[in-house]
C-alpha cells in the first residue's frame, strides 16, 4: 500500500478508556506529521481540538479512518468506509476485538507501519439485504458486514420463516429467527448460535437459524454469490424485524421477504504486520494453553 497522512478518528463514545488512548492515537499521528480530523460525535465527547466532520463527510476527506474501541465502534464505521473505498484500521479498546487489532501497547508500531504503507490489506465481503413487501413493494435495503438477521421481536414466542436459495426452497424453520453471515461475521452472532468460524478468503455466506425448535435445524454454509431470501410466514401474528450488523433495525410484518447477497461493496480492513488470523482466533477464543509445535 501507499503511504498515508490524512487520517479520521472515530471512538467509542462515552467509554473513558476509549477517550485516553483516543488522545493518544491523536498525539502520536500529530508527531508523525500527519493530518488529523474527527467524527461529530467522537469530537463532542472527547474535547480534542482537531477539526470535526459526520462520519460521511470524514470518511471523504481521509486516506484512512482509525477506529478506537470495540468492533461493534467499528462495524458502525465499515459501510461509511466501504461505499467509499476507503481503508480502515481499528485499535482494541473494547472487549473482544476479532476485528480492531492494533493493541494499545504496539499502538506507536503500528501506527508507524500503516502510516508507512506497511500495514497487511484484506478485503472483506459486505452482505446487501434488501427488504420487500407482499405485494413487492421494496421497504429498504442496506449494507452490512458482520450479518443480516431475522428475527422475532416478542419474547418467548418464535416465528416461523422460509429460506430460498438462487430460488429453490431450503426449509421451513420455526425458530428464533436466522442469521445471514459474512465470513467476518462468522465469529460474531452466528458463532453462539452454533454456525461454523468461516476464513476472511472463503467466499461463502452461512445461514444459521437461532434457537431452532428441530434440532436437526442446521447451519448450512452456500457460494458467495448466491441470494438469499428469508420470508416471514404470511400466517404469522407476532413482529419481527431485520437487523443488519445489530445496529439498523426495521421491523417486517407477516409476508415480507429480506434478500440478502454479497455487496458490490467491499470493505479494506488494515491489519499491522505479522497479523495472522489464526492466531487471533487462539487467543480470542482461548484456543489451547500450549505455544507453537516446533516444525
Amino acid at each position: 500500500m501507499t503511504a498515508l497522512s490524512r487520517i479520521g478518528l472515530l471512538a467509542k463514545t462515552g467509554d473513558p478508556r476509549a477517550r485516553e488512548v483516543l488522545a493518544r492515537v491523536a498525539a502520536a499521528l500529530n508527531g508523525r506529521g500527519a493530518t488529523v480530523a474527527l467524527e461529530a460525535n467522537t469530537a463532542a465527547d472527547c474535547g480534542l481540538t482537531y477539526p470535526a466532520f459526520a462520519l460521511d463527510a470524514l470518511a471523504e476527506r481521509c486516506d484512512l479512518l482509525f477506529v478506537v474501541g470495540g468492533d461493534g465502534t467499528l462495524l458502525a464505521a465499515a459501510r461509511a468506509a466501504a461505499v467509499r473505498g476507503l481503508p480502515i484500521a481499528g485499535l482494541n479498546a473494547g472487549r473482544l476485538g476479532f476485528l480492531t487489532d492494533v493493541t494499545p501497547d504496539a499502538l506507536d508500531a503500528g501506527l508507524a507501519a500503516l502510516l508507512e504503507g506497511r500495514g497487511r490489506a484484506e478485503l472483506r465481503t459486505l452482505i446487501a439485504a434488501e427488504l420487500s413487501r407482499a405485494d413487492g413493494d421494496r421497504i429498504a435495503a442496506g449494507l452490512a458486514l458482520n450479518d443480516a438477521v431475522v428475527q422475532k421481536r416478542a419474547a418467548g414466542r418464535m416465528i416461523e420463516l422460509t429460506t430460498r436459495v438462487d430460488g429453490r426452497f431450503v426449509c421451513t424453520h420455526r425458530a428464533d429467527g436466522i442469521v445471514v453471515a459474512t465470513p467476518t461475521g462468522s465469529t460474531a452472532y452466528a458463532l453462539s448460535c452454533g454456525g461454523p468460524i468461516i476464513h476472511p478468503k472463503v467466499d461463502a455466506l452461512a445461514i444459521v437459524p437461532i434457537c431452532p425448535h428441530t434440532l436437526s435445524d442446521r447451519p448450512i454454509v452456500v457460494d458467495g454469490g448466491s441470494k438469499i431470501v428469508v420470508s416471514l410466514a404470511p400466517g404469522f401474528a407476532g413482529n419481527a424485524q431485520l437487523t443488519l450488523d445489530g445496529q439498523i433495525g426495521i421491523e417486517i410484518v407477516p409476508g415480507d421477504s429480506v434478500a440478502m447477497w454479497r455487496a458490490d461493496q467491499r470493505l479494506t480492513l488494515l491489519h499491522p504486520p505479522g497479523h495472522d488470523y489464526f492466531e487471533v482466533l487462539r487467543d480470542k477464543l482461548h484456543w489451547g494453553r500450549g505455544g507453537a509445535p516446533e516444525r
